[in-house]
């Protein structure tokens, strides 16, 4: 840390501009969180939940139809994940948790639901999110673990700078704020490295990262592999009022956007 604060301290302000991102686990999992898990809870998109940074774009009619991402771009929501923080063996309305995806292969096709839920969209079975934070508060949809499913080559974050020829590589998450639709976004990081033909330049300072959802899932290129695949988490994910606090993972390799 104190090696990375007298880099930092010493690097130049970054150039505005356009640019390639490669993206850090540590970063990536903080905007799956705001820009893929936000927006698929189903009592947000509907509209009858918008504590904490409102609706969502992604409304029921988009479902099966919206390009969400790129082609290569899987995302799924799991409450089985191995060391995640919302893995459970049932919700609390007795629902056994299981895996299913919300973008697949670039699509939109999946909400987080509950029992109540299901039948909004026209399914038979709830997804298994309904959760309290503790015996006294009411149970209603909660986020699960979400996830980015890594690439079918095993890509580390080597090979990612190898391939990119003007870019900026970010480690760590820092501040946030995605508008009430989770549309339009900002990100900063901790740690910021310029990219010129394949290597890593300089440190940079000042990083930050504008798009919309969008655009920005539809500008992913190249997602890492397995190996380097690691989860995130955070420990009080708020909603409703009274505020409920529930504790989330989310998962992804570096990735190139």
């Amino acid at each position: 840390m104190a090696e990375d604060a007298r880099v930092k301290l010493a690097a130049p302000p970054v150039e505005p501009g356009r640019r390639d991102l490669i993206l850090s686990p540590e970063n990536l999992w903080l905007t799956i969180h705001e820009s893929v898990g936000h927006p698929t809870e189903l009592d947000r998109a509907l509209g009858d939940e918008a504590n904490f940074a409102g609706t969502s774009f992604a409304t029921p009619d988009k479902l099966k139809t919206l390009q969400y991402a790129s082609p290569i771009v899987t995302l799924y929501a799991d409450k089985t994940t191995p060391g995640g923080l919302a893995t459970c063996g049932y919700d609390d309305d007795g629902v056994r948790t299981g895996r299913w995806n919300l973008v697949e292969k670039g699509k939109f096709v999946g909400y987080q639901t509950t029992r109540d839920q299901a039948a909004w969209i026209g399914e038979k079975e709830s997804r298994g999110c309904s959760y309290a934070q503790d015996h006294s508060s009411v149970p209603f949809q909660r986020m699960p673990n979400v996830s980015l499913q890594p690439g079918d080559k095993d890509l580390g974050v080597n090979d990612l700078i190898a391939a990119t020829d003007d870019g900026i590589y970010v480690q760590g998450d820092g501040s946030w704020s995605i508008d009430h639709q989770r549309y339009n976004f900002q990100f900063t990081g901790q740690m910021f490295f310029e990219v010129k033909k394949g290597k890593i330049t300089r440190a940079l300072r000042d990083v930050g990262y504008q798009s919309n959802t969008l655009e920005f899932w539809n500008a992913c290129d190249l997602i890492g592999g397995p190996k380097e695949f690691r989860l995130g988490a955070a420990f009080d994910d708020g909603k409703g009022e009274p505020m409920q606090s529930n504790p989330v993972s989310h998962g992804c390799p570096p990735t190139r956007f």
